[in-house]
């Protein structure tokens, strides 16, 4: 199979990767030579390092850079069977390219968009032949997460759709399958980790490192929340939010919050800067240390889970994915220690409806309304997999 990818950032050498581990003829396109060179060094030494851990041989080492070409003339993408952009998550960017690249390819060319939350319709809409374009979701690092969603437009055929499962699932990836609504499953489900993390913060109820040390310990999450939006950077994580926040019409479960954002104005992205929530100078975190109180660790991470679940359940209410890959999504594109559907299960869907409906009445919000499919499932005492 052919396939050309467009753009050789990390995410776009990532997925040229992926594709030539499983055997693809792969073309990884930009107009940045300079960024060609760089990704095939890169790529080299990725490899390098993998067989000197025994993870490949050279044999597969080489046959893997030899099923990757670096072009920088798009003319070159013509005999592609499947085209996948990874360029900047910009929309009218992404449909500038998508309308140009049907000159070049055959008409039975599909063509995917990496974006992580913007409209594959859109996307689409662009084309001639938009029946062929989807979206195709990678993560970070492409190469080593599991989980890749798939998510047609309304305009996508069926036969495009089931095609596109079949190529993903080829190549050794997990699968899951979105309706094409604002942040997918991962981007949308998310949300909360992080919202209600700053939410408990910004109430005065504890700080960062109390915070990150309850999920962590309570919960089993490799990372705290604020620890992940400092590793992710705000500058991409704010604006994510902010962008879902948008994209549902203003809903209060997505609002952003001023903390992150002063945090943004100001420069300070995390790690990649040197300062986020925590400072990452020579010295050592050393504002770093947790409160270790128990009771309040158990009211952070309660607050925090029943949070995820609730956003779970109404993703799964509004059909926008089976409760199945919405807990594979979790656990395998942003490494949950469960599914949040399976923990709902675990915890009791009474127990949630309780925790949530607590909530909602002592703050009397909207972002606290309780997923009407939890309130069902809880008067008909049924669980999603048991």
């Amino acid at each position: 199979m052919k396939v050309a990818i467009i753009g050789s950032g990390t995410m776009g050498s990532g997925i040229a990767q992926v594709a030539a581990t499983a055997g693809c003829a792969v073309k990884l396109f930009d107009l940045n030579q300079e960024a060609l060179a760089k990704s095939k060094n890169a790529l080299e030494t990725t490899l390098t390092k993998l067989v000197e851990k025994e993870k490949i041989d050279s044999i597969e080492k080489y046959r893997i850079q030899n099923n990757i070409s670096y072009v920088y003339t798009i003319n070159d993408l013509s005999d592609s069977d499947l085209v996948i952009e990874a360029i900047v998550e910009n929309l009218e960017v992404k449909r500038k390219l998508f309308s140009e690249l049907e000159n070049y390819v055959s008409e039975n060319t599909i063509l995917a968009s990496n974006t992580s939350s913007l409209s594959i319709a859109s996307i689409a809409a662009s084309c001639q032949k938009p029946e062929r374009v989807m979206g195709i979701h990678f993560f970070n690092p492409a190469p080593l997460m599991q989980l890749v969603e798939i998510i047609p437009a309304v305009q996508t055929s069926a036969e495009v759709l089931e095609k596109t499962i079949k190529i993903i699932s080829d190549w050794k990836k997990t699968v899951a399958v979105a309706k094409d609504t604002p942040g997918f499953i991962v981007n949308r489900v998310a949300r909360p980790f992080y919202s209600e993390s700053l939410r408990i913060y910004e109430e005065g109820v504890t700080d960062f490192a109390t915070i990150d040390w309850a999920l962590k310990t309570l919960g089993g999450f490799r990372m705290g929340p604020f620890e992940l939006m400092d590793f992710i950077g705000h500058d991409v994580n704010y604006v994510v939010t902010e962008t879902v926040f948008t994209a549902f019409y203003f809903d209060p479960k997505f609002k952003p919050s001023f903390t992150q954002k002063r945090l943004v104005e100001a420069g300070f992205l995390g790690r990649k800067s040197g300062r986020g929530f925590y400072s990452y100078d020579v010295i050592a975190r050393n504002e770093a240390n947790p409160k270790e109180d128990s009771a309040l660790a158990k009211t952070i991470f309660e607050r925090v889970i029943v949070m995820l679940i609730n956003e779970a359940a109404d993703t799964f209410f509004l059909n926008i994915a089976s409760a199945k890959d919405i807990d594979n999504a979790m656990t395998k594109g942003v490494n949950y220690p469960k599914g949040l559907l399976a923990w709902a299960d675990e915890l009791g869907i009474q127990w949630c409806v309780n925790k949530i409906d607590e909530l909602y009445n002592e703050y009397h919000e909207d972002r606290y309304r309780c997923s009407p499919i939890l309130r069902k499932m809880n008067k008909e005492n049924k669980s999603f997999f048991n």
